[in-house]
């Protein structure tokens, strides 16, 4: 593809609630293509981004798909949303009929002047490229984030030239695109490779090659960063032509980044650079020192100073939906951590929370992960563990009371299971979710998982203060119901 779209007929496959589809879509519309856009969900599943793509040329197909437009009779371009499976059969359609399929990273990368930095892994990869933005953001206020975190890529062109550093969150299937199209970013990073997504892959091995993939297009003039402790993914370092740039979390010597001396420690030439490590309670534990190093190897690399990546390191306030601090009610803490959807992110967030009784939210919907290793991870840490109800969560409360851990629900709504662990919390403890599982059935993705645990913490929080007042006021005598005085000193 030549990067020209005007004048085109391109058809997006899938619009999203989340936006996957409204940048794409702007994007191309402005661009002077003919765009139809179209979604097997319903107008009224999708008010909010149609109406972010509101006074735009842009014909809809909802409800439903027309096989027209993935023929060369209604389209010379299908632009699919990450959420489409790349074998859908409407996919296989197109290709038959010779019209090429593009996502929105693989447009961007053609399209960006700026050289890109490309993060992707099973876990941490929103945390590394939100904290690797933040390093460079010290360096260069320009510094552009976008990807997978719902930031439409093609939607930050206007802010980008040459020299504009940019950093992009990758998740497999955007990963896809740029395997199909022989495309990779300038700067790799593979955090780690685990099971996940396996009820879309041809089993894990299909899928660790598929985030393998980040690095395989890369020139020899590129770098890669990649997790030497990780076996599956350290298997990339010999599939790609780019420079390869190892980041664990002992010093191996030679060229990389690595934790030592309670620090991070960047080499490259032979020149050491030290960076402490500040007491920042999201980056605790060893995924936390992890992600701080894959993050610091690629703005090096970028051209980020020691002063900027400390700087970064300093200031970084953890990322939304990843062990997010919601609240503390009495003394408990409680934590969201809903975008861990796989067992080996879950298993992470238990283990750095150290040194606190975790009341444990699990479950859900089934992704054809091993759930095993969870299960003896939280039968071990948690105290107890409140299900929520979904098609993995029998196998998960079999393998949990088979390592004996203390098991409650299912739970069919995030506020009984909240509710139930707050009921039991203690002051000094953690109500952790973290669900191991994918979201669907009670909820509708992962980001309206996390919603529903914020609502519940303030509900609990609102009948807390409720019932505050209500002991004050009846202290001071004034009415039951009424509010106290703002001096009045809240027990």
């Amino acid at each position: 593809m030549d990067g020209d779209v005007a004048g085109k007929r391109i058809t997006v496959m899938g619009l999203g609630t989340r936006g996957g589809g409204v940048g794409v879509a702007r994007y191309l519309a402005q661009q002077g293509a003919a765009v139809t856009v179209t979604d097997a969900k319903p107008a009224e599943a999708l008010v909010e981004p149609m109406a972010a793509l509101a006074g735009l040329p842009i014909r809809y197909v909802l409800g439903g798909h027309d096989e027209a437009d993935f023929t060369s009779a209604g389209a010379d371009l299908v632009v699919r949303n990450p959420g489409v499976p790349r074998r859908a059969p409407l996919l296989q359609l197109a290709r038959r009929h010779g019209l090429p399929i593009e996502m929105e990273m693989s447009l961007f990368l053609r399209a960006c002047p700026a050289p890109v930095i490309g993060i992707t892994g099973t876990k941490g990869k929103t945390s590394t490229a939100s904290l690797c933005a933040a390093m460079l953001r010290a360096w260069d206020d320009r510094t552009v984030l976008a990807g997978n975190m719902g930031v439409s890529a093609l939607g930050q062109l206007d802010r980008i030239s040459p020299d504009t550093p940019v950093v992009l969150e990758l998740s497999s299937w955007q990963v896809e695109a740029l395997i199909e199209h022989r495309l990779a970013p300038a700067i790799a990073v593979l955090t780690n490779i685990s099971e996940d997504h396996l009820d879309h892959y041809d089993g894990f091995d299909d899928y660790a090659a598929t985030k393998r993939g980040i690095a395989c297009h890369q020139q020899p003039g590129d770098a890669f960063v990649v997790n030497a402790d990780d076996r599956e993914a350290w298997r990339a370092a010999a599939e790609t032509a780019a420079r390869v740039v190892p980041f664990a979390l002992l010093d191996r010597g030679g060229d990389g980044a690595w934790f030592a001396g309670g620090g991070l420690l960047w080499r490259s030439g032979g020149s050491d650079v030290r960076v402490a490590m500040p007491p920042n309670p999201v980056l605790a534990g060893e995924h936390g020192v992890a992600n701080a190093l894959a993050a610091a190897a690629a703005a090096f690399l970028r051209g980020a100073t020691a002063e900027a990546v400390e700087a970064g390191l300093r200031g970084f306030a953890g990322v939304k939906d990843r062990m997010e601090p919601v609240g503390k009610i009495e003394g408990v803490a409680f934590v969201n951590d809903t975008t861990a959807t796989a067992p080996a992110a879950a298993i992470a967030a238990l283990r750095s929370v150290n040194g606190r009784h975790i009341h444990l939210i699990a479950g859900g919907a089934d992704k054809r992960t091993a759930l095993e290793p969870l299960a003896v991870e939280a039968a071990r840490r948690a105290e107890a563990i409140y299900l929520l109800d979904g098609t993995a969560t029998p196998e998960l409360k079999r393998l949990l009371e088979r390592e004996g851990a203390r098991t409650l629900g299912p739970f069919g709504s995030m506020a009984e299971a909240v509710s139930a662990a707050a009921e039991r919390a203690r002051p000094g403890d953690v109500v952790l979710l973290s669900p191991g599982c994918a979201s669907f059935g009670l909820f509708r993705d992962e980001f309206d998982r996390g919603e529903r645990f914020r609502a519940a913490v303030r509900e609990l929080e609102g009948s807390t203060v409720a019932a505050a007042r209500r002991i004050t006021n009846a202290r001071i005598g004034a009415p039951t119901g009424l509010s106290a005085s703002p001096t009045t000193e809240m027990p």
